[in-house]
């Protein structure tokens, strides 16, 4: 593993080109230790729409993670059921009304410089959708994990709609690789916290 690829920019921020080889059990291994151990708790929101293709990239990441039939981490958001500007406070209500304290894990796309484009970041701290676009949205998630589809500073809405629909497609396949190792990583604590409860 070359670390110089990989710029830990504080202890609650990391990222990651997609690229890079072991992305995801190097960014799973980050992310990790930010979660409580909780059984039942989890929710991956995965946030854009499929009418725009850079962000696509959140509901194309939630389709391919449900593809992967996780054990501890529920989904919201896929190609076939968005989370979006439109339905977002709405979603978040039903998700706080249908489970007991979630430990949200908010996922979406933004836009950023030029050279950081394909990167995967993880933050320890919740997401702020719309920033791109100047939409007013709540804050969503404990967590969240962003990928710079694009890049930011002069029509964003045609920007978003102009990305290369491969660029976002790889990139959602690797976030969704990194929930598979976060969501195996819970199986196995979960399972030594019953054994141990068990001695």
């Amino acid at each position: 593993m070359n670390l110089k690829n990989y710029l830990r920019i504080q202890p609650s921020q990391f990222r990651a080109n997609y690229q890079e080889p072991d992305i995801a059990k190097t960014l799973s291994n980050q992310v990790f230790p930010w979660l409580p151990l909780k059984e039942n708790n989890y929710i991956a929101v995965f946030i854009g729409t499929d009418r725009s293709t850079g962000d696509a990239l959140g509901p194309l990441a939630g389709t391919y993670f449900e593809a992967m039939r996780p054990k501890n981490i529920h989904i919201c958001g896929t190609v076939h059921n968005p989370v979006h500007a439109v339905n977002l406070q709405e979603s978040l209500y039903t998700i706080y009304k249908s489970y007991d304290k979630p430990y949200l894990i908010a996922i979406d796309a933004c836009l950023g410089k030029s050279s950081s484009v394909g990167s995967i970041i993880a933050e320890n701290r919740p997401l702020k959708p719309g920033l791109a676009l100047n939409k007013q949205l709540p804050q969503v998630g404990n967590i969240n994990m962003t990928g710079v589809v694009n890049v930011s500073g002069f029509m964003e809405h045609t920007v978003l709609q102009n990305t290369r629909l491969s660029l976002v497609m790889d990139m959602a396949q690797e976030i969704a690789n990194v929930l598979k190792q976060i969501d195996q990583q819970l199986s196995c604590s979960l399972q030594e916290n019953i054994t141990r409860k068990m001695i």
